[in-house]
């Protein structure tokens, strides 16, 4: 109720949400997710977002599911790659969705990668100030992280994701039957985020991934459902606990900080994954050198990265000088000041007093950065 103040009025716009949603995983989930949306009546017409190779590899199959059971679908594609993860994109195609009569009343199908994932929620969050979205992930990247979580984003030229929205999906499918046309690189590149989830919160995990490296990397589909379901288990407990990034949150971001500069300075050449990898080698030799992070540790980590076929070191085209000035525009930098998230021992991160980021003297980043580089 409004209330009156003298010469103002307050209005009281407190609220409790309820956005809890499902995660489902299994193999040849499209006429599952039909039936689903047939039963549940989420929208009046639905628009398949996806990129150019997605388009050509799952998205008809979908389509031809839904219009089966007699549901409104269109497909939206663009480029595929991070380099066109832009707002001209998202703006294109939600005007290709208005021209086709799509209103409040429709839903997106997130179909692909990461980086249709962030960009297909992020349109669900500013279409008609807001419809409802589905995630369907289909590299091994997406299915262990940006799928879960609800952040959604495009890049800018000034970095990453630096325009966004907190979006949660009503939904999310992890189709493991989707990862059969996925390149051995598309793998390797989403292992990354595995390990990274091992590392900040599950050392028994960590333990799997060493014991089954090869046969994860041969898709051995019972390890492929094991690494699914547990990269949303640990992502979805830190979500839980700090939905908005307000604290635990941040150790999401391990090897980020560094990772994504490498990624942006590579003009977006190298893959996420990839500059993750570097970036874990570059926050774990941080943590190392503030003594949070044993020796024995930070080298159990480098041997899984490289077996994981993952890349340790920076490109020597990439110079440090480059990587500083990122960072110290990354989403977590206070005052211009790039933030670390460090372990204390693989399977735990250190609080920093609840933020779970620190600043780090140029000086130890300098030489961290000197230390991931080959000889």
């Amino acid at each position: 109720m409004v209330e009156i103040q003298g010469n103002k009025l307050r209005l009281n716009l407190q609220r409790q949400i309820d956005e809890s949603y499902d995660l489902v995983f299994g193999k040849n989930l499209f006429p599952e997710i039909a039936e689903y949306l047939q039963k549940r009546n989420l929208a009046a017409s639905y628009a398949i977002v996806t990129d150019s190779n997605v388009r050509n590899l799952h998205a008809s199959e979908l389509e031809l599911c839904l219009k089966e059971l007699g549901l409104q679908v269109k497909i939206f594609s663009f480029p595929a790659g991070e380099i066109n993860k832009t707002m001209d994109n998202c703006l294109r195609i939600t005007g290709e969705m208005s021209r086709a009569n799509y209103g409040r009343d429709s839903a997106i199908l997130a179909l692909g990668g990461g980086v249709v994932g962030d960009m297909a929620g992020f349109m669900a969050a500013i279409f008609n100030r807001g419809i409802p979205y589905i995630q369907i992930p289909t590299t091994v990247l997406a299915q262990a992280d940006s799928a879960v979580g609800g952040k959604t984003g495009v890049d800018t030229e000034w970095g990453k994701n630096l325009l966004g929205s907190f979006k949660q999906p009503e939904i999310v499918y992890v189709d493991i039957a989707t990862l059969k046309t996925l390149p051995d690189q598309e793998l390797r590149n989403g292992l990354a985020e595995t390990i990274k989830h091992a590392i900040i919160r599950d050392v028994n995990f960590f333990d799997y991934l060493e014991r089954n490296i090869g046969l994860i990397l041969n898709r051995d589909t019972g390890s492929t459902l094991e690494i699914a379901r547990t990269n949303c288990r640990i992502k979805g407990e830190v979500v839980e606990i700090d939905p908005h990034e307000r604290g635990l949150r941040k150790i999401l971001n391990y090897g980020h900080t560094a990772g994504h500069a490498v990624e942006k300075l590579s003009n977006f050449s190298l893959s996420h994954g990839y500059c993750v990898a570097i970036g874990m080698m570059v926050a774990g030799r941080i943590a190392r050198a503030l003594g949070h992070f044993s020796q024995s540790d930070l080298e159990r980590q480098q041997n899984l990265i490289l077996r994981a076929g993952l890349p340790i070191y920076i490109p020597r085209e990439i110079d440090n000088e480059g990587i500083i000035n990122l960072t110290a525009r990354d989403k977590k930098a206070k005052n211009a000041t790039a933030r670390y998230c460090l372990p204390t021992r693989i399977g735990e991160m250190k609080d920093f007093e609840g933020d779970y980021s620190t600043p780090v003297e140029g000086n130890i980043v300098i030489h961290a950065l000197n230390e991931t580089r080959a000889n």
